[in-house]
This record gives structure tokens, C-alpha cells and sequence, in this order.
């Protein structure tokens, strides 16, 4: 179901959680997967594990927050492989404080990575994607870029914005079979909330109607989906997979 037999991707924060979860679904559906993280180690290794499974894979080092050197990314992946058909935006980071003890350094450097860093990508990609006449663009947000969230104004600003950033490429590019989506993951168990306290766990877990934690594969398999050729009519919506923690 939802085959990507051939198809290129390149996923941003592939190294660990959500993004690692991605690559190893795209990968297993026949998609060469190029693993991108400012860690080219860490990126390494998930590629490697891919390729012990048989998988298409590779790996990338990049700062998304610098687009000459996701421009050249970009170039390379098409140089190697001709073309690039999919792009996942999934890299992120936090820097949670109330509002009023926030520095500017800990706002720029939320937006900087979550917001710019998907224009960079997002940008980089369109030129090969307009020549082909096609493509599929996905970005990461968050579900507290709808609802927003005490301690995280840099955090759900940066979410919230990714919204509207694939609302409006989703009407540019839409005229050459370009699609634009948006995943809003609510509770994902990750490396983000292995930290958390049981009880925490337990009233966060009170506030899902389906009264428990997503995992990596909940949010992947609708990447899968919005990546396929069954999706080719969607595009600039945002997609909340979260348990229903935000149903309205």
C-alpha cells in the first residue's frame, strides 16, 4: 500500500525520533531515503542501518539554517540521482521558557531552524521539482502550532508559521503538480518525552480521547501516505495525528 518504488527523499532531522522513524518507513516502501542532520555521524549511522536491512539509503550533513549549503545539498542529490521527489521538513528544535524570561538568541534560534530552515529547503527543491512537474513536500509542524502552548511562544510560533509557509507554497506550486501537506503531531514518544515524569505522563495521557502516546510510526505512515500517488489531490492541509488531543 502507498508504494514509493524509485522515488528520492530527502528528510531533514533523520538521526533520531520522529525523522529516523520516516526514513526507515519512506525506505521500506522503495524510496532512496538521504538521511540529513547537522550531525553527519549520528545521520550515518540510521543510513547505515538501512543498507544492513537492504534498504536504499544515504546520509547528509547540513545546517538547514544556511541556504547556500542546503542549495548545494539539494544540487548534489539531483546531480547524483537525477531527481528529488520528495521532501520531508522534520528538523526542529526547542528552547522552551516563559515568555517573558526568553532571550532573543533562544527565539532566533527556534525559527531560524524550524520556520527558515523549511523556506531554505523548501525553496532549494522547488526549482528540480517545477522542471519534473511534480514532487510532494511535507512538512513537520506541531500541534501547539494551532493550539500554542504555555512556555513555547518561540516553539508554537515557529509551528504555527510552518502552517501558513505550506498553505502559501501550496498555491504557488500546485499549477506543476507539486504538492504541499502539513503533519501537526500531538504526543509522540520520543527522546523529547522520555524525559517527562510518570505522573506528567499520566495527565498528559488524560488529556487524549484515544488515552495514550503516539509512536514514530503514527506520524511516518501519513508521511507515506501524503508522499504517495493515492495523495495527489491533496494539498495545503494540515493534518493533526494526535490521538485527538485537539478535535474541535
Amino acid at each position: 500500500m502507498f508504494e514509493l518504488d524509485n522515488k528520492i527523499a530527502l528528510i531533514t532531522g533523520a538521526s533520531r525520533g520522529i525523522g529516523r522513524g520516516i526514513a526507515e518507513t519512506l525506505a521500506q516502501a522503495g524510496t532512496h531515503v538521504v538521511c540529513v542532520s547537522r550531525n553527519l555521524e549520528a545521520v550515518q549511522s540510521v543510513a547505515n542501518a538501512l543498507k544492513d536491512q537492504g534498504l536504499n539509503a544515504s546520509a547528509a550533513a547540513c545546517n538547514i539554517v544556511e541556504s547556500e549549503s542546503v542549495a548545494v545539498l539539494v544540487q548534489n542529490i539531483v546531480k547524483e540521482f537525477g531527481q528529488i521527489d520528495i521532501l520531508v521538513n522534520n528538523a526542529g528544535v526547542t528552547r522552551d521558557t516563559l515568555l517573558m524570561r526568553m532571550s532573543e538568541s533562544d527565539w532566533d534560534t527556534v525559527l531560524n531552524t524550524n520556520l527558515k530552515g523549511a523556506f531554505n529547503t523548501i525553496k532549494a527543491v522547488s526549482r528540480p521539482m517545477l522542471k519534473q512537474r511534480r514532487g510532494r513536500i511535507i512538512n513537520i509542524s506541531s500541534v501547539v502550532g494551532l493550539t500554542g502552548n504555555a512556555g513555547q511562544a518561540n516553539y508554537s510560533a515557529s509551528k504555527a508559521g510552518l502552517i501558513g509557509l505550506t498553505k502559501a507554497t501550496a498555491r504557488e506550486l500546485a499549477s506543476r503538480g507539486i504538492t504541499v501537506n502539513c503533519i501537526a503531531p500531538g504526543y509522540i514518544d520520543t527522546d523529547m518525552t522520555a524525559g517527562l515524569k510518570a505522573e506528567v505522563k499520566t495527565e498528559l495521557i488524560k488529556q487524549i480521547p484515544l488515552g495514550k502516546i503516539g509512536n514514530t510510526n503514527d506520524i511516518a505512515t501519513m508521511v507515506q501516505f501524503l508522499a504517495s500517488d493515492a495523495a495527489g489531490y491533496i494539498t495545503g492541509q494540515t493534518y493533526a495525528v494526535d490521538g485527538g488531543l485537539t478535535m474541535s
